[in-house]
């Protein structure tokens, strides 16, 4: 018997960078309207739960679906967005590109106080996996960030590299459509 479970890997709207505080920066005011669009297009699909990373970007990107189905959202601590280097430090814009494009290409190359592609990786996943014991059959709405969910995507499919995080949007949305444990098919669920 087939069971299908529907992942909606949902990236966090924009947000202000501030050093020192990534968990808990909120979104732009860009982002809090992106969060109304995101709401109102998803609330046409039947979502039976609702994860996200601990951050605040990610939870207040994600709130307004469960708020209309009346679900909490779960956090999941695995999901949050990957350290490229430790919180004191602040890289310009290119140089933290640069490390990014690095890390798509050697997965064990890590920055001073950081976290590997391969790590990063690799709990993202085992985060995902969880889910789809969980809440096997269901469809599930998953706020996290866009290099994480890059990498998780990749880890089913080769296509998903550098060139598409640097694609994606803010907010972005793509279905992940599992049969158990085996991966199917992916695919963009927003415009």
């Amino acid at each position: 018997m087939e069971t299908k479970t529907n992942v909606l890997l949902i990236r966090h709207a924009e947000s202000a960078v501030h050093l020192g505080a990534d968990r808990t920066r909120g979104l732009t005011e860009q982002g809090g309207e992106d969060v109304l669009r995101l709401t109102a297009k998803l609330g046409r699909l039947p979502i039976d739960t609702v994860v996200s990373s601990p951050y605040t970007r990610a939870v207040l990107t994600v709130q307004g679906i469960a708020d209309e189905r009346n679900l909490p959202v779960l956090m999941m601590e695995d999901l949050r967005e990957r350290r490229l280097h430790g919180e004191d430090v602040s890289l310009p814009k290119a140089t933290f590109l640069e490390a990014i494009k690095q890390s798509f290409a050697d997965p064990d190359a890590v920055l001073p106080g950081g976290e590997s592609f391969r790590e990063a990786q690799s709990r993202g996943v085992r985060a995902l996996q969880d889910m789809l014991q969980r809440f096997r059959g269901q469809t599930i709405a998953v706020g996290t960030h866009g290099n994480l969910m890059t990498m998780i995507m990749q880890a089913y499919d080769a296509r998903y590299d550098y060139a598409f995080w640097q694609r994606l949007t803010m907010p972005d949305v793509y279905r992940l459509t599992f049969d158990d444990d085996k991966f199917l098919e992916a695919g963009r669920a927003w415009s």
